[in-house]
């Protein structure tokens, strides 16, 4: 039967962000301006429903269905996690929460010792305070993130289990999955294919980088 995976590349939203919104929003205001920010708004919205209508038409076995997410910590308390970003707005959680009810089944995707270290410097960054040494090392910490969750994806879908991974775009968890899992990529129109296209290829603008980090 197979393992199948459909990935979902995401822009996080200002809820997912918690309390890094605000310092990301400021310093992403500082370099594109107000506009360019309320595009991205936009942006981020028409994202999500797309991404709503696309799974919608999969018709999905929902009780062979597990879902994966990103900056989703294992730690026996996902749902509660999910339940409480759902709660302040977050499409990304509200969709998770859509899915849990249709039937499938919520997984702890990430290793919680690694988003802590990646928070503090990213923290550390929207502060400028060592802005240049932090991104070095969040691209570190983004490499030990994207293997973890390989091998989570890999050690908890079964066969004939479909998965559903939300993942931020600057990620490339895709190149380190076993072969034998079969990735379908949702991507709900050109523009954000374009942008993953350019994400493998490293050729991302800093404007692009800011919005899927």
């Amino acid at each position: 039967m197979g393992r199948r995976l459909i990935y979902i590349p995401i822009i996080h939203t200002e809820v997912d962000m918690g309390s890094l919104a605000e310092p990301l929003k400021k310093e992403y205001i500082k370099k594109y301006g107000i506009p360019k920010w309320e595009q991205h708004l936009k942006k981020i919205n028409d994202l999500w429903t797309g991404i709503e209508e696309r799974l919608n038409q999969r018709n999905l076995r929902y009780n062979q269905v597990k879902v994966y997410q990103d900056g989703l910590p294992v730690c026996g308390k996902e749902l509660q996690i999910v339940q409480d970003i759902a709660n302040s707005g977050g499409r990304n959680h509200q969709l998770l929460l859509k899915l849990i009810h249709e039937g499938a089944t919520l997984m702890g995707t990430e290793d919680p010792a690694l988003l802590i270290k990646e928070y503090q410097l990213i923290k550390d960054a929207a502060a400028q305070k060592g802005a240049e040494t932090g991104t070095d090392g969040r691209a570190n910490y983004l490499a030990e993130r994207d293997a973890f969750i390989a091998n989570r994806i890999d050690k908890t879908l079964k066969d004939g289990e479909t998965g559903v991974l939300f993942l931020g775009m600057l990620h490339k968890v895709d190149e380190k999955l076993t072969p034998d899992i079969v990735i379908d990529y949702l991507i709900y129109h050109l523009p954000f294919k374009e942008a993953v296209s350019k994400k493998k290829n490293c050729n991302s603008s800093p404007e692009e980088k800011d919005l899927t980090r």
